[in-house]
């Protein structure tokens, strides 16, 4: 029997891992969950990705690309004469506004980094990068600390399942920037 040749395998296979993961969440995916989502053998899956936390950190790293476009759509970083607290609120909104259940699985699998230490240099990355990207208007340190606020206002949004509130999230971000630095 020939082989069929299919490049886009292993994209389809992350693809249908996110789509399980948004469904039932990270404890509803395994191997055999992912094949059936993305319609190919199990053994497609196991060759692609030797491990389930391979699979994991594919999806994550795609995860990630997300934000990484609303943040590049933006241009908030280029341009030293924007308003960053107002940019950084605008992109927390434009994120949090997208589809919901991307920003949800992007925080499942970023969180699941916690459990799972083959996440961990993943999720890092997401923090160093937009840590990196912001420090090019402030200081490295206040630029961590805009990072972690940014992260506590996505997870109560999605926690509470509340409404976004850009004017809040300028504030705190503004206070931040306008923080003596010792």
């Amino acid at each position: 029997m020939a082989r069929r040749y299919d490049p886009e395998r292993r994209q389809r296979i992350i693809d249908a891992a996110i789509r399980v993961v948004g469904a039932r969440g990270i404890a509803g995916l395994s191997h055999r969950s992912a094949a059936a989502e993305a319609d190919v053998p199990l053994g497609s899956t196991t060759y692609h990705f030797r491990t389930l936390d391979e699979l994991l950190v594919a999806a994550l790293r795609q995860a990630n690309e997300g934000f990484a476009k609303v943040v590049a759509t933006r241009g908030a970083f280029q341009d030293p004469r924007t308003d960053l607290a107002d940019e950084l609120a605008g992109i927390l909104g434009d994120w949090l506004a997208g589809e919901r259940v991307g920003v949800e699985l992007e925080y499942e699998l970023y969180l699941a980094a916690l459990r799972r230490p083959a996440l961990r240099p993943v999720a890092a990355e997401w923090c160093q990068g937009l840590t990196e990207a912001i420090a090019g208007r402030t200081d490295p340190v206040t630029a961590r600390a805009l990072v972690a606020l940014m992260d506590g206002i996505c997870l109560q949004v999605l926690l509470t399942d509340g409404t976004y509130d850009a004017g809040y999230a300028r504030e705190m971000l503004a206070r931040l920037l306008v923080a003596p630095v010792s």
